[in-house]
Parts: C-alpha cells; structure tokens; sequence
C-alpha cells in the first residue's frame, strides 16, 4: 500500500527532473553558440586588423610615376600632377585582389579559422557604395544580413601622423556566410556529448522508473499469492480438523462405513496440499534455475491415453467428454516422463477448471518432418487478448468472470512454459472470450536411424 501511494509522487518528481535536465542542456548549447558566436567574431576582428595593419604599411610609400600614365587630366609638369604625386596610393593601387585575398586568408588560418569561406570589398569612399577592390560573390553575400556575418574595418594612419590627412578613408568589408553553421560544426563534438548524455540520462530515468512498475507488480503479485497460498491451506486444514472432530463422535466409531468416509476425506485433502506444497517448491527450484531433467525416449500417444483414464471422473463431473485424434505417425520424443506428465496434466486440468458444464476437450496429434505436434482444444470460458498476452507470468491469475470455484496460485501455465523450453519446445496460445481456448505444443521429435514412416 506504501508503495502504491509514494509510486505516482516518484514518476513526477523523474519526470519533473529529467525534462528540467533537458530544458538546462538546451538552454547551456544556446549559451554556448552565442559564446562561439562572439569568439568566432572576434577572431575574425583581429585577423581583419592584422591585415589592415599590414595593408597601411604601403602608406609610407609614395606613388610612382608608373601609376599616374593612365589617369586622364594630368599633364607634367603642373600643380594637378605635384599634388597626385604626393598623395599616397590607396590599397587597390598598391595591391591586387588576390594578394588582398591571400593575407586575409593566411591572417585567418594563424587563427584557428582554417578553409573558411568568405568574401571581401575595399572601398575608399564614405557612403561605401564605390568598390575599388571587390571578390566576384561579395555583393550577392552581403545583401544576406540574416545567415551571414558582416565585418567592417576602417583603415586609419596613426594619430600626428604626415599621412593623417593626405590619405582618403578606406574602409575593408569581409563577409562570412552560414556563420551559424560553422559555429555549430566547431561545437559538433559537444553537442554529439550532451546529446549521448542526455540519452543516457533518459535511458537511466527509464529503467528506474521499469524497476518501480516491476516492483509495484511483483509487490501486488506477493500480496495476490500470499492470499491465495493462505485459502489453498486453510480450507484442506479445517475440512481435516472437521473430519477428525467427526472421527471422535462414538456414533462414527460403531459405523465403519462412516470412518472410511472421513478417513478419506483426510486422505484426499492430505493430497491436495501435498500437491500445493510440491507447486510451490517446483517454483522455487525454476526461480533458482535448478531444474534437472532424466530425459529418455517417450511415446506421447501412451502418456496421453492414460492422463484421459486419469481424468475420466472429473470430465463425468462437468458433463463433458474427451476425444483423442492421435493422427501422429511419429511419437517419440526424448523428455523427462514426471515433467512431461504434469505439463499435459496442467493443461488438461486448466481446461476442466476453467469451463462450465458439458465440457468438450479435444486432444489432436500429427507429425512433421522433425517435430511432433499436440493441440488442446477446448470449449471453456476462453481469455481475452490481455490474458493472452499474460498468460504464461509466474503468479498471474485471469479473472474468471462468474466462476468462482477455481483455485490455483497462478504457477499452472507458467511452469508449463518453463517445462516446454527446457525440451527445446514451442507452445502457441489462441482464445476467444466465451468460446474456449486452442494450445498448440510442438516438440522435436527424437531422431532414429531407421527409415521414416512418413517417407516410407
């Protein structure tokens, strides 16, 4: 009951912590790329000054006479041309674009900043809408302000400088596209480590929070089995207090007929809980995977003909009727004769327990090339498909609607399954609720050196 209470508080208190423990790794990558995003930007910041700073030092240079042949309206000697020849060069005079391309690249590389792609411009007009020097896809870029990253870097002499003023203001212009997508690729490693972490986590909320269900069903399942184990044993008990009481009368003592009737009354319930007491140590030794098997060749048509025999008085007591269809040409298979006997009879007293009157129990057999193949059918209650799907749990006991007579502690059909595994067998169940159950056993047959009849 403690447990049935505390179990909701501790799915919600996971539940609570790992979608908090989601919410911080997503909310720790955001931090992390605008962190990236801002490292990324000042790396390229710095690359751009170190190429600008290297670009200025043609500033202390002036022009040659080379440079001035093809500009129109100049003539020499005149003022026009002593001005232009002392005022230094701009950058696109002294340098190409790809010599421009290459330090930037190379400024890049020094900086962690390897294969990047980018695009730049240089401009030495204010409104920046005049390029002397420009990469082929840098308009086409820059007009993108949302995916990619713009930088601007002003180009300036130092301060008290003779080229303070003589020199236009030129500004260079690099662009960066997918900026977001090289961030993350840098990041790959990290979020690849909190991604597998996360799963970790989730797998480790999942299996405790598996262990708490199985602990909830075992917990319910040893309540179900302690009640049932404590009927099972109650009921023989006082109907062996009352007959001994009865025993004790002196009218019963003088009429034999009635000491041999409740002599075997004590006699018969003694069996009952004989039978309960070894169901119940057959558990514990398939718990503790002490099962030992004396296999030896078996003919399952005798073993079958003689558990019907057995079971003649309870079938009469339901009205019912068993057929056997040993139809099989082959039999023989290599089992343990006590094990395979209390399969087929737990089966066969499944079917007598959990049907009402004029019960119809048909028992088929037939041979396959390697396996033998044994069919139970009967018209009982049936099982629904959650049953079904139940059926061969250890405990597990199918409610039986209005038959209130049935006894057991749900161990039946489990150690049926363990029995067929254990002879290298398959066993199939099909149910309709109210129309009775089909089992469908199948076994291997047990190999021989002779020819096979079926071949034959």
């Amino acid at each position: 009951m403690q447990l049935r209470k505390i179990f909701p508080v501790i799915i919600v208190l996971i539940s609570l912590s790992l979608i908090g423990t989601i919410y911080v790794q997503y909310n720790w990558l955001l931090t992390m790329e605008a962190e990236k995003q801002h490292e990324f930007k000042s790396r390229l910041v710095k690359s751009m000054g170190d190429v600008a700073n290297s670009l200025m030092e043609q500033k202390s240079a002036l022009p040659t006479l080379k440079s001035f042949r093809n500009k129109p309206g100049l003539s020499w000697p005149s003022e026009q041309f002593r001005m232009e020849l002392m005022k230094p060069p701009t950058i696109a005079q002294k340098f190409t674009e790809f010599e421009v391309q290459e330090k930037l690249q190379k400024s890049f590389t020094q900086e962690g900043l390897k294969d990047i792609k980018f695009e730049f411009a240089i401009t030495a007009n204010v409104n920046l809408m005049h390029y002397e020097l420009k990469s082929p896809n840098f308009l086409n870029l820059w007009q993108d302000t949302v995916n990619n990253l713009q930088l601007v870097y002003y180009f300036q002499p130092e301060s008290g400088s003779d080229l303070e003023n003589l020199v236009p203001e030129e500004v260079m212009m690099v662009v960066v596209p997918n900026v977001k997508k090289l961030v993350l690729k840098q990041m790959r490693g990290m979020i690849i480590g909190a991604i597998f972490f996360t799963i970790v986590i989730i797998l480790a909320f999942y299996v405790t929070v598996a262990a708490l269900i199985r602990q909830k069903k075992m917990s319910e399942i040893k309540n179900d089995f302690i009640n049932n184990m404590t009927h099972e044993f109650k009921t023989p008990l006082a109907t062996i207090s009352l007959a001994v009481d009865a025993l004790r009368n002196d009218k019963v003592l003088q009429d034999r007929q009635k000491m041999d009737y409740f002599s075997g009354i004590i006699k018969e319930e003694n069996k009952r809980m004989n039978k309960h007491v070894e169901t119940i140590l057959q558990a514990a030794v398939m718990d503790r995977q002490e099962l030992q098997l004396a296999k030896r060749p078996l003919h399952v048509h005798e073993l079958l003909s003689e558990m019907i025999d057995d079971y003649e008085l309870r079938f009469q007591e339901k009205n019912g009727h068993a057929e056997l269809q040993l139809n099989a040409r082959r039999d023989l298979v290599e089992a343990d004769p006590v094990h395979f006997r209390n399969l087929f009879s737990n089966l066969i007293d499944n079917a007598v327990k959990y049907s009402e009157d004029n019960l119809q129990l048909k028992i088929t057999t037939h041979s396959t090339n390697k396996n033998l193949v044994v069919r139970l059918e009967d018209n009982g209650i049936g099982m629904s498909k959650e049953t079904v799907r139940r059926i061969f749990e250890k405990f597990y006991r199918a409610h039986t609607g209005n038959i209130h007579n049935v006894k057991g502690f749900g161990l039946g059909l489990s150690y049926v399954k363990t029995i067929v595994d254990a002879h290298h067998g398959k066993i199939k169940v099909d149910s309709t609720l109210g129309r009775g159950s089909v089992f469908t056993l199948e076994f291997p047959l047990l190999k021989n050196t002779g020819v096979d009849p079926e071949l034959a």
